[in-house]
Formats: structure tokens, sequence, C-alpha cells
């Protein structure tokens, strides 16, 4: 059995809506916010700049997540959540739609539906990720927290691996235009399902949100004045601004230049997955003993192999065509690695009592600075046969320059010793591009809640 049961686990049982909702979610965000929807706007006749504006959409609206956390006090966390999830459930219906019905020559109005559609997907999605953490964190009692979001991360990496290779398969036995129907139809399955579950938890008490008065103040304090935080904040805008842009791009050319199929491409999707999963795996019982700046070095290191990798590749990629599942594997074993160590190190430098503001403000200004790259670089990359090669070439090389360049400055990071409980657990791991901005919220409160049945 996939979830827990009153003989098996009565402790957790109580909690398996959260725990089928973590399952049944990643059903949803493995479609919609990743590489199925990079190759439907491909064959839509979509160009780079198109793509990388619709990849972008989840990171440019982060801001909006904390926007949407000024509902809370009339709203409540549950009421909020579920209007989140209400709405996107219904956008999928555009591409369902246009993988069928669409004209086989590019059209112009319907791809700027398709970047519409998935701008309103995303503004809701925001809605409901701004409370998610919050409210399960104060839901689920302190002495089962552990386990329980043990079991949210391997059931959502389960849920994950399932629809990426349903998708593989997909694309490999139907035509293109099925393919794509199928499976975005699992993902408004999913989201129905997960708002079903949704319904079923039990809301926590409304909470009081961060002052306007204090926001103004102190956000340029941490933004600016010197300070491990505020080092931290822009070595981590930087090197977003350099990664953001690989997954959309490199699925991109190897679809829409290189031919590679589909079914390949959604292989290497789940290379990449599985890459996340190993990097929290062996990560899990040394980041304690040894800190985070080691596994931010290897982090760096690795998108400089990567880098170097595809420039590679690109210039002799009959020859070494074996290197791209090496390639994508390393690529999730990076953002694994910096993902889990940027949360154990905001622990380590912020304070437990009042991290609710520093924890947006840094999410936000590095997910949004991040958001901005695909769209500049799609914009350069332009090119009526797909993409301009030659400015591919240069994205990797200032990737391979910026990977450098933070290893240098990782010295000026300074680390305590000793273990810290990390800011976020479970299936959000599972996402390393998008960890952090699920703790985007205006909600000031301790880290240890009390428990709640």
């Amino acid at each position: 059995m996939l979830f827990p049961s009153q003989e098996r686990d009565p402790e957790l049982y109580p909690y398996r809506h959260g725990l089928q909702f973590a399952f049944y979610n990643a059903l949803n965000w493995q479609v919609v916010i990743g590489i199925p929807t990079v190759l439907f706007m491909q064959r839509l006749g979509a160009n780079s700049f198109q793509v990388g504006l619709v990849f972008a959409w989840t990171f440019l609206l982060t801001p909006a997540q904390v926007l949407a956390t000024l509902f809370l006090p009339r709203l409540g966390f549950k009421q909020l959540a579920l209007a989140g999830w209400r709405v996107r459930g219904w956008c999928l219906f555009v591409p369902v739609g246009l993988a069928i019905f669409a004209p086989a020559q590019p059209d112009q109005r319907l791809i700027y539906l398709t970047i519409f559609t998935m701008f309103l997907y995303s503004l809701n999605r925001a809605m409901g990720a701004s409370v998610i953490t919050t409210w399960f964190y104060q839901l689920i009692p302190q002495a089962i927290r552990g386990r329980y979001w043990a079991t949210d991360q391997m059931l959502a990496a389960l849920a994950g691996l399932g629809i990426l290779g349903i998708s593989a398969s997909l694309f490999a036995l139907l035509p293109p235009a099925w393919a794509f129907s199928v499976q975005y139809l699992i993902a408004i399955f999913g989201v129905w399902k997960a708002h079903r579950l949704l319904r079923e938890l039990p809301d926590v008490e409304r909470p009081k949100l961060i002052g306007l008065e204090r926001i103004l103040t102190e956000t340029p304090r941490l933004v600016f004045s010197h300070s491990p935080f505020r080092t931290h904040l822009w070595m981590s805008a930087a090197l977003f601004v350099s990664i953001t842009p690989i997954a959309p791009f490199t699925a991109f050319y190897l679809r829409g230049t290189i031919g590679l199929s589909s079914a390949n491409i959604m292989v290497y999707a789940m290379l990449t997955y599985l890459g996340v999963i190993s990097a929290n795996w062996i990560m899990r019982s040394r980041m304690d003993r040894i800190g985070a700046k080691p596994f931010f070095r290897l982090a760096y290191l690795l998108y400089a192999l990567i880098a170097a990798g595809w420039l590679l590749f690109l210039f002799l990629r009959v020859k070494y065509s074996g290197l791209l599942p090496v390639l994508f594997l390393l690529q999730g074993v990076a953002g694994g690695c910096w993902a889990s160590s940027n949360l154990h190190y905001l622990a380590k430098i912020l304070p437990e009592h009042d991290r609710a503001l520093p924890v947006s403000v840094h999410a936000t200004l590095y997910t949004f600075f991040g958001g901005c790259a695909p769209v500049l670089w799609g914009l350069l990359m332009k090119n009526p046969s797909g993409i301009d090669v030659r400015w591919f070439e240069i994205f990797f090389a200032v990737l391979l320059l910026c990977a450098l360049l933070m290893v240098v400055l990782l010295s000026k990071l300074h680390e305590k010793a000793g273990p810290v409980e990390p800011l976020l657990q479970g299936a959000w791991l599972l996402r390393p591009f998008r960890a952090m901005a699920s703790l985007i919220n205006l909600v000031d409160q301790p880290n240890g809640h009390a428990d709640k049945k």
C-alpha cells in the first residue's frame, strides 16, 4: 500500500489526506511546469522567446505569493489554498483542446492563448503555494513531523517518476497530439484529486501578518546591508539567473534543432529527476556533519562541468552524443545539492523566531531574477529555424564562468558548525528550483508550532 492505513501506521493515518495530496499533486506539476509543456509549445510552433516566457511564469509570479498571503486573515489557510488549486485545473482544458485541434501550421493566436493560459495557471498556483507549507507545518504534530515529510517526499517522488515514465511511453506509442492531450488530462485529474484531498484537511488558526511598516523598513536593510544573508542572497540570484534557462532551452534545442524524439527527451527528464532524488538521499546523513558549504561547492563545480559538457556537445555533437544522459543526470544532482544546501544554510544564519520576512525576500528576489533569464535568453536565441546555436553556446560559456566565479566567492560565506533543522522538508525538495518559493509568505511565527490534531 502506498498510503498509511489505520493498521500499519495509526499515527500518520489521520494525516493521510495530506500525503495523498503530495502524490496526486505531483501528477500535475510535473506536466504543466516541466518539460512536457516546453515540448508542447515547440509543437505549436513557438519560438525560443515564447517558450522562455511560458517556462518563466512560475518564477516571475513568485511576488504574487506575497500578495496572496494578505488574504490569509480573512480567508484562512484552507480556503486560500483551495482557491489556488480550483482555478488551475480549468486552465488545463485549453492545452487539451489545442493538442487535438491545433492546425499543423503555427498559429500565433493559439501560441499566445497558451502563453496567457499558463500565466493564469501560474498565478493561481502562486496563490495556493503561498500557504500550503505553513498550513501543513502547523497541522502535523511535531512528534511525527519528520516521518510525515519523509513519507511525503517518497510519495511525490514515486508519482513524479511515474508520470515522467508514462509521458515517455505516450510519446513512443501515440501520435503527438494524443500523447499531449492524455498528459494534460492526467494533470487535470491530479488537480481535481488534490483539490478534493485538501478539502478533507482541517484548517488551522488564521495568522497575523507582518506589518507593512516592518516590510518597508527591513527589506532594504536585508537586501543592501552588509551581512552573510546579503552575500548569500546575491550569490543565489546570480547563480539562478545563470541556471534557470538550462531546462527549457536544452529540451527546445534537442527537439527542434537536433530532432530528438519527445520520448527520449522525457527519459532525460527522468534522469534529471533521479539526480535530484539521489542528491537528497546522499546529503541526508552528511549535511549536519560537514555543513552546507561543501555541497554548495559541489553544485557550482557540477554546473561548470555541465556547461563545459554542453559546449563540447554543441561543437562535436555526433561523436559525443553519449554525453547527454550524463549531463541531464548531473543537472539533477547539482540542483538537489544547491537546494538542500540553501535551506540548511539559511536556517543557520537566520534566527528561528524571525524567518518569515528574510526567507520571503530571499526566495522572491532570486526566483524573480531567475525567471527573467529565460525570457531574455529566449529573445537572444530567437531564430526562425528554431534556436540560434551561436547564442546557445554563449549561454553555456556564461554559465561556465558564473559557476567558477561562485566557487571563488564561496569563501565569503561563513558557516557555523553543527546540525540544524532545515527550513523545509518533504516533496518540495524534489523541485530544487521551486523549493524556497514554497516558503514565501508574510506569516511571522516560530518554527516550532504547537501540536494540533
